[in-house]
């Protein structure tokens, strides 16, 4: 069984795929025992037979793919579900979060106290649009205000998590998000890590500023409802 499980979600991005793919394994082949586990969300373009073909070069590579779009917190889901790896790190298929930094991660859970069990991206140098970075940085003020997680960037695509704990969450769209929150909500900690960001160099992005405030408002006040409700209870066998 692998150690470390990178899950990738990708819609229509069928140039970023081999590029991507190149980096992971300089990163983490002959260092890691990995695999990967690309999830294509019933992408328009050809982004699935590019992963297709692609696992000629990476042995590590196995392809996931929805049947109908449901969306990067599904596409997510279903690859922690289908991981081999008692951890998973997880990676945005635009190529702006850089695979070098998974070492980093993983470097800072082996420093890390065990009930740290989220390892989340910090990017500290935003290579985004003014709208994008401007729309970032509201979300990110009202949330940490709203759910207090403590987390300076949760937009960020790269973390690093137990598997296992992540799939006892509960699941929702858009929960990639709120991973810090959830992960407190359910007794753990988590820590952020500073990690490189790089500006797209092909494709488009698929999320626009609105889209961002309004479904990030209804998502907050369910997550906050969650967090209320929330009832942690430590339990020892005699």
């Amino acid at each position: 069984m692998p150690q470390l499980s990178v899950v990738v979600p990708v819609f229509n991005e069928r140039d970023n795929i081999p590029p991507l793919l190149a980096e992971i394994a300089a990163a983490l082949r002959g260092k890691f025992d990995y695999e990967v586990v690309y999830v294509d969300d019933d992408s328009s373009d050809d982004s699935r037979a590019v992963l297709a073909a692609q696992k000629a070069q990476h042995p590590e590579l196995r392809v996931l793919h929805h049947v109908t779009r449901s969306g990067q917190s599904t596409a997510v889901w279903h690859g922690v579900q289908a991981a081999r790896g008692a951890w998973v790190a997880t990676l945005d298929g635009d190529g702006q979060n850089d695979p070098a930094d998974i070492p980093r991660l993983l470097a800072a859970r082996d420093a890390a106290p065990p009930e740290v069990k989220l390892f989340a991206g910090w990017r500290t140098t935003r290579r985004d649009s003014f709208n994008k970075r401007i729309s970032s940085k509201i979300a990110n003020a009202v949330r940490s205000r709203m759910l207090r997680d403590a987390t300076p960037d949760t937009g960020c695509g790269l973390k690093l998590f137990e598997r296992e704990l992540f799939l006892r969450l509960p699941y929702f769209d858009h929960m990639h998000r709120y991973l810090p929150a959830l992960v407190k909500r359910a007794g753990y900690a988590s820590v952020s890590v500073p990690v490189g960001h790089r500006p797209r160099t092909a494709g488009v992005s698929k999320y626009g500023m609105l889209d961002r405030l309004w479904v990030g408002l209804a998502d907050l006040r369910g997550v906050a409802w969650l967090m209320r409700r929330a009832k942690v209870t430590r339990v020892e066998e005699l």
